[in-house]
């Protein structure tokens, strides 16, 4: 298990300070480094990692220390120094408090947790040589096994950071499960949850009086074979925990939009640009950053995000944008190079508290404007009970409800145009662009009636079955 503590500064700590940070335990302890020098680890004498130091990031969006930690710094640009200490020695959650407490006092910064800030020097005691060192090969695994690495986080928000997000790239590379383990204090944010979401990874909660269970599905876990695995109840079904109960609708809303952009592949080809027209069109402002990881720490940029992208091409690029602070939304992205072009998958939320009326009024122009200038190929509008922050509790959430779906002119085309604008039960679609190549706008309801599924997959049906199976 690891403990986290993170410097904020406005300077950027340099080696002079990352050195006197890394004395906090005296000048018994070793200096290591792993991940190409990306990572610098504070060693006992047998060269047992006991805390490890990523390199800090410049994050120069605002909002977002507010956003992860609940803790607000300074206006401005401040740099983000994360530290993760393993408890499986007792000194090494002080010895990362004293790293960061060092830096934040001599650049002027704080810590997070507050109360994990000190100057101390910090003796080891423990002998180290006794306890066994798990060789997982990543700073953030835990525990490793054939078939699964096990990250155990006790922060109050999971968030995908570097850390975390290499964990998942390694796990993935060697065919094993990511599975993260969180007290039930614990929250996802949706980049964590749609990168957690499916088989074989898991979010695992682990509860003081329940024992193990599955943060989004439920399912009751236990410990077997090297790996958290469902237990079933009495009947062979799987067992779902009692915690997982609906939570309380507290007025909240998120309005999600799931849209595919498809280019052609040439060299004069932006991307984001219709990440940003969702982002203007319904919170007045476009992105306020974006990054491959959490903290979200670079200012929005299209021809930066374009330059990444084709940098990683063929492979997919995967990545986050945040909005201005004072709406919460959210996105992500991934970037795909197919033989029909370059494709953009975006998953966008904004949240909504009691009171406040999302703008489904918005989403037809919206469609319209992503048909015409940015070559959608599908949209999807929908509403859901959950919390204006956007994060993700470990407990049952009501499923989103359809609004409207968009057919893009180019998918209206390929399916045919008549066949396509009259599903026989419904919905009728609003024609949206050029009259000879409209696209396809199927308003489906306000969000609030769960039955708008079983309307959504009759129309999904009608226009993506080849017509003549239809006739059988």
């Amino acid at each position: 298990m690891t403990k986290d503590v993170i410097a904020l500064t406005p300077k950027m700590p340099d080696l002079p300070t990352l050195l006197a940070g890394l004395y906090a335990g005296g000048p018994d302890l070793g200096v290591n480094t792993t991940a190409d020098g990306a990572v610098v680890q504070l060693c006992g004498p047998d060269g047992r990692s006991l805390v490890s130091v990523e390199a800090p990031i410049l994050v120069q969006v605002p909002g977002e220390t507010s956003r992860l930690l609940d803790h607000t710094v300074a206006d401005g640009p401040v740099w983000w120094t994360e530290a993760r200490a393993s408890t499986a020695v007792a000194e090494a959650a002080r010895l990362a408090g004293s790293f960061a407490g060092r830096l934040a006092t001599v650049l002027g910064g704080t810590v997070w947790p507050p109360e994990a800030a000190t100057t101390d020097v910090v003796p080891l005691t423990t002998d180290v040589s006794a306890i066994p060192a798990p060789a997982t090969g990543s700073p953030a695994v835990d525990v490793l096994t054939a078939t699964t690495a096990v990250v155990i986080q006790d922060r109050p928000l999971i968030a995908m950071t570097s850390w975390l997000s290499d964990a998942l790239r390694t796990a993935t590379s060697t065919d094993r499960a990511l599975q993260i383990v969180t007290p039930p204090t614990a929250r996802l944010t949706l980049p964590t949850r749609d990168a957690m979401r499916g088989l074989p990874n898991r979010w695992v909660v682990q509860d003081p009086e329940l024992g193990y269970y599955d943060g989004l599905s439920g399912a009751v876990l236990h410990w077997k074979n090297g790996t958290f695995t469902p237990v079933p109840d009495e009947t062979g079904a799987t067992a779902v925990a009692g915690a997982f109960a609906p939570t309380l609708d507290t007025g909240d809303r998120q309005l999600i939009l799931t849209l595919r952009t498809r280019h052609p592949a040439d060299e004069n080809l932006v991307l984001g640009c219709g990440l940003e027209a969702a982002f203007q069109h319904l919170t007045g402002a476009p992105p306020a950053g974006w990054s491959t990881a959490e903290p979200v720490n670079l200012p929005w940029s299209n021809r930066q995000l374009t330059d990444l992208a084709r940098s990683r091409a063929p492979q997919p690029t995967w990545l986050v944008a945040v909005g201005q602070p004072g709406r919460p939304a959210l996105a992500t992205v991934r970037v795909l190079r197919t033989p029909a072009g370059v494709e953009e998958d975006i998953t966008l939320a904004i949240g909504y508290g009691d009171g406040e009326k999302p703008p489904l009024d918005a989403v037809e122009e919206l469609a319209a404007a992503l048909d015409t200038e940015h070559r959608l190929v599908t949209l999807l509008t929908s509403l859901r009970a959950a919390r204006r922050d956007l994060t993700v509790p470990p407990s049952l959430e009501a499923p989103p409800v359809p609004v409207a779906f968009t057919l893009g002119s180019g998918e209206t085309e390929a399916i045919g145009p008549s066949h396509a604008g009259h599903p026989p039960l419904g919905p009728t679609p609003t024609r949206l662009g050029l009259e000879g190549r409209p696209a396809l706008h199927y308003p489906m309801g306000d969000g609030t009636d769960p039955d708008t599924w079983s309307l959504f997959q009759r129309l999904i049906r009608h226009l993506f079955t080849p017509q003549h199976d239809q006739r059988k």
